[in-house]
Protein backbone atom coordinates (compact mmCIF):
# COMPACT_ATOMS: atom_id res chain seq x y z
CA UNK A 1 0.00 0.00 0.00
CA UNK A 2 1.54 3.64 -0.90
CA UNK A 3 2.38 5.83 1.50
CA UNK A 4 -0.15 8.99 1.87
CA UNK A 5 1.97 12.14 2.04
CA UNK A 6 0.39 15.61 2.69
CA UNK A 7 2.51 18.53 0.53
CA UNK A 8 2.75 21.60 2.47
CA UNK A 9 3.92 24.76 0.90
CA UNK A 10 3.70 24.21 -2.92
CA UNK A 11 6.51 25.92 -3.51
CA UNK A 12 8.85 24.51 -6.36
CA UNK A 13 10.25 21.49 -3.38
CA UNK A 14 6.55 21.14 -3.50
CA UNK A 15 6.19 20.59 -6.59
CA UNK A 16 9.32 18.46 -6.92
CA UNK A 17 7.88 16.30 -3.91
CA UNK A 18 4.57 15.50 -5.88
CA UNK A 19 6.15 14.47 -9.20
CA UNK A 20 8.80 12.36 -7.67
CA UNK A 21 6.51 10.60 -4.93
CA UNK A 22 5.13 7.56 -7.22
CA UNK A 23 8.85 6.31 -7.57
CA UNK A 24 8.86 6.63 -4.14
CA UNK A 25 5.64 4.24 -3.71
CA UNK A 26 4.08 7.58 -2.35
CA UNK A 27 0.89 9.14 -2.99
CA UNK A 28 0.09 12.41 -2.56
CA UNK A 29 -3.34 13.03 -1.18
CA UNK A 30 -2.76 16.51 -0.05
CA UNK A 31 -1.66 19.99 -1.03
CA UNK A 32 -1.64 23.17 0.98
CA UNK A 33 -0.47 26.04 -0.47
CA UNK A 34 1.03 29.35 2.03
CA UNK A 35 -1.85 31.39 1.05
CA UNK A 36 -4.43 29.10 1.93
CA UNK A 37 -2.95 28.06 5.35
CA UNK A 38 -2.25 31.43 7.48
CA UNK A 39 -0.80 30.61 10.36
CA UNK A 40 -1.33 26.64 9.69
CA UNK A 41 -5.19 27.05 9.80
CA UNK A 42 -5.40 24.63 7.64
CA UNK A 43 -3.72 21.54 9.15
CA UNK A 44 -6.46 20.35 11.64
CA UNK A 45 -7.63 16.81 12.19
CA UNK A 46 -10.26 17.00 9.13
CA UNK A 47 -8.40 18.26 6.66
CA UNK A 48 -5.57 15.78 7.43
CA UNK A 49 -7.55 12.19 7.99
CA UNK A 50 -6.63 10.64 5.07
CA UNK A 51 -2.46 11.33 6.15
CA UNK A 52 -0.17 9.14 6.91
CA UNK A 53 3.08 11.63 6.84
CA UNK A 54 3.45 15.33 5.90
CA UNK A 55 6.53 16.40 4.08
CA UNK A 56 6.75 20.11 4.57
CA UNK A 57 8.74 23.21 2.88
CA UNK A 58 7.10 26.35 3.59
CA UNK A 59 9.04 29.28 4.72
CA UNK A 60 11.01 30.83 8.12
CA UNK A 61 8.15 32.53 8.83
CA UNK A 62 5.58 29.61 8.76
CA UNK A 63 7.22 26.74 9.31
CA UNK A 64 7.05 26.45 13.53
CA UNK A 65 3.61 27.10 13.50
CA UNK A 66 2.73 24.63 10.69
CA UNK A 67 4.80 21.68 12.46
CA UNK A 68 3.26 22.49 15.88
CA UNK A 69 -0.25 22.32 14.15
CA UNK A 70 0.56 18.91 12.35
CA UNK A 71 1.73 17.82 15.57
CA UNK A 72 -1.23 18.87 17.03
CA UNK A 73 -2.78 16.68 14.34
CA UNK A 74 -0.98 13.61 15.15
CA UNK A 75 0.83 13.84 11.16
CA UNK A 76 4.51 12.87 11.21
CA UNK A 77 6.25 15.46 9.61
CA UNK A 78 9.64 15.36 7.51
CA UNK A 79 10.38 19.15 7.46
CA UNK A 80 12.91 20.97 5.20
CA UNK A 81 12.45 24.58 5.27
CA UNK A 82 15.18 26.36 7.05
CA UNK A 83 15.94 29.49 8.77
CA UNK A 84 13.76 28.82 12.02
CA UNK A 85 16.16 26.42 13.88
CA UNK A 86 16.28 28.65 16.58
CA UNK A 87 12.79 27.55 17.66
CA UNK A 88 14.39 24.14 17.32
CA UNK A 89 14.84 23.60 21.23
CA UNK A 90 11.30 24.60 21.88
CA UNK A 91 9.81 22.37 18.88
CA UNK A 92 11.91 19.18 19.91
CA UNK A 93 10.44 19.37 23.50
CA UNK A 94 6.72 19.96 22.00
CA UNK A 95 7.02 17.13 19.34
CA UNK A 96 8.41 14.73 22.78
CA UNK A 97 5.87 15.69 25.16
CA UNK A 98 2.90 14.68 22.55
CA UNK A 99 4.97 11.60 21.40
CA UNK A 100 5.14 12.49 17.71
CA UNK A 101 7.71 12.12 14.66
CA UNK A 102 9.39 14.57 12.77
CA UNK A 103 12.76 14.27 10.56
CA UNK A 104 14.25 17.06 10.07
CA UNK A 105 17.14 18.82 7.89
CA UNK A 106 18.94 21.99 6.60
CA UNK A 107 19.78 19.74 3.68
CA UNK A 108 17.82 16.26 2.55
CA UNK A 109 20.46 15.69 -0.04
CA UNK A 110 21.58 12.24 0.44
CA UNK A 111 25.38 12.93 -1.03
CA UNK A 112 25.16 15.94 0.99
CA UNK A 113 25.24 14.58 3.99
CA UNK A 114 28.08 11.98 3.38
CA UNK A 115 29.55 15.15 2.33
CA UNK A 116 29.52 16.29 5.58
CA UNK A 117 30.86 13.35 7.15
CA UNK A 118 34.32 14.16 4.81
CA UNK A 119 34.08 17.54 6.06
CA UNK A 120 34.15 16.67 9.71
CA UNK A 121 36.68 13.91 8.90
CA UNK A 122 38.96 16.62 6.99
CA UNK A 123 38.12 19.13 10.23
CA UNK A 124 39.49 16.51 13.04
CA UNK A 125 42.92 16.31 10.76
CA UNK A 126 43.59 20.33 10.48
CA UNK A 127 42.66 20.66 14.11
CA UNK A 128 45.85 19.57 14.46
CA UNK A 129 47.42 21.74 11.76
CA UNK A 130 47.79 25.51 13.33
CA UNK A 131 49.26 26.81 10.04
CA UNK A 132 45.81 25.99 8.51
CA UNK A 133 42.48 28.59 8.29
CA UNK A 134 39.40 27.05 7.35
CA UNK A 135 37.08 28.85 5.45
CA UNK A 136 33.02 27.78 3.90
CA UNK A 137 31.07 29.77 1.15
CA UNK A 138 27.77 28.89 -0.58
CA UNK A 139 25.99 30.23 -3.74
CA UNK A 140 22.35 30.00 -3.69
CA UNK A 141 19.14 31.17 -6.25
CA UNK A 142 18.05 34.37 -5.93
CA UNK A 143 14.65 33.56 -3.97
CA UNK A 144 16.20 31.67 -0.64
CA UNK A 145 15.28 33.71 1.82
CA UNK A 146 17.93 33.00 4.27
CA UNK A 147 22.11 33.79 4.38
CA UNK A 148 23.63 31.96 5.34
CA UNK A 149 21.72 29.14 4.90
CA UNK A 150 21.30 26.64 7.40
CA UNK A 151 23.48 23.72 5.48
CA UNK A 152 26.37 26.42 5.47
CA UNK A 153 26.18 26.77 9.08
CA UNK A 154 24.90 23.13 9.98
CA UNK A 155 28.80 22.61 7.86
CA UNK A 156 30.52 25.01 10.19
CA UNK A 157 28.93 23.45 13.04
CA UNK A 158 30.37 20.54 11.86
CA UNK A 159 34.04 21.31 11.98
CA UNK A 160 33.60 22.88 15.61
CA UNK A 161 32.42 19.62 16.86
CA UNK A 162 35.47 17.75 15.26
CA UNK A 163 37.76 19.76 17.20
CA UNK A 164 38.59 22.95 15.06
CA UNK A 165 38.36 25.29 17.54
CA UNK A 166 40.02 28.33 15.56
CA UNK A 167 37.26 30.76 13.45
CA UNK A 168 35.71 29.54 10.10
CA UNK A 169 35.19 32.43 7.71
CA UNK A 170 32.11 32.19 6.22
CA UNK A 171 30.24 33.98 3.23
CA UNK A 172 27.54 33.32 0.79
CA UNK A 173 25.58 34.34 -2.57
CA UNK A 174 22.06 34.44 -3.95
CA UNK A 175 21.69 34.58 -7.82
CA UNK A 176 20.31 33.59 -10.49
CA UNK A 177 18.44 30.03 -10.71
CA UNK A 178 21.32 27.93 -8.90
CA UNK A 179 19.89 24.70 -6.73
CA UNK A 180 22.93 24.82 -4.24
CA UNK A 181 26.62 25.01 -4.19
CA UNK A 182 28.98 24.31 -0.86
CA UNK A 183 31.98 24.68 -0.35
CA UNK A 184 34.49 24.08 2.39
CA UNK A 185 38.58 24.97 2.53
CA UNK A 186 41.27 24.40 4.53
CA UNK A 187 44.18 26.72 3.43
CA UNK A 188 48.10 27.83 4.41
CA UNK A 189 50.68 29.71 3.14
CA UNK A 190 51.92 26.45 1.36
CA UNK A 191 48.73 24.87 -0.33
CA UNK A 192 44.83 25.05 0.05
CA UNK A 193 42.47 21.88 -0.12
CA UNK A 194 38.87 22.34 -1.24
CA UNK A 195 36.11 20.15 -0.68
CA UNK A 196 32.88 21.55 -2.83
CA UNK A 197 28.86 19.63 -2.86
CA UNK A 198 26.99 20.58 -5.98
CA UNK A 199 23.53 19.81 -6.16
CA UNK A 200 22.45 19.45 -9.79
CA UNK A 201 18.70 20.16 -8.83
CA UNK A 202 16.02 19.79 -6.62
CA UNK A 203 15.39 16.20 -7.19
CA UNK A 204 17.96 14.93 -4.82
CA UNK A 205 16.38 16.90 -1.99
CA UNK A 206 12.93 16.06 -2.94
CA UNK A 207 13.91 12.19 -3.17
CA UNK A 208 15.72 12.59 -0.07
CA UNK A 209 12.65 14.13 1.92
CA UNK A 210 10.49 11.07 0.12
CA UNK A 211 12.91 8.36 1.44
CA UNK A 212 12.89 9.87 5.09
CA UNK A 213 8.75 10.05 4.83
CA UNK A 214 9.33 6.00 4.30
CA UNK A 215 11.37 5.62 7.18
CA UNK A 216 9.55 7.49 9.34
CA UNK A 217 6.07 5.94 9.26
CA UNK A 218 5.10 3.97 12.47
CA UNK A 219 8.06 5.69 14.02
CA UNK A 220 7.98 8.21 17.32
CA UNK A 221 10.93 10.58 18.06
CA UNK A 222 12.44 13.75 17.31
CA UNK A 223 14.95 12.63 14.00
CA UNK A 224 17.70 14.87 12.26
CA UNK A 225 18.07 13.10 8.98
CA UNK A 226 21.86 13.01 8.97
CA UNK A 227 20.69 10.50 11.79
CA UNK A 228 19.20 7.99 9.96
CA UNK A 229 20.92 8.66 6.08
CA UNK A 230 22.82 5.07 6.85
CA UNK A 231 19.97 3.35 7.33
CA UNK A 232 18.00 5.18 4.30
CA UNK A 233 21.16 3.13 2.03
Amino acid sequence: MSLRIAIVGYGKMGRSIERLAPEHDCEVVGTFRSAENQNGEALNCASLRDVDVAIEFSTPHTAAQNILRLVDAGIPIVTGTTGWFKELPEIREHVLRKNGSVVWAANFSVGLHHFRATVADAARRFAREEAYGAWGWEIHHAAKKDSPSGTLMALADDISRSGYSRPVSLSANRAGAVPGTHEIGFDSAEDSITLRHTARSRDGFARGALRAAQWLAGKKGFFEFREIVDELS
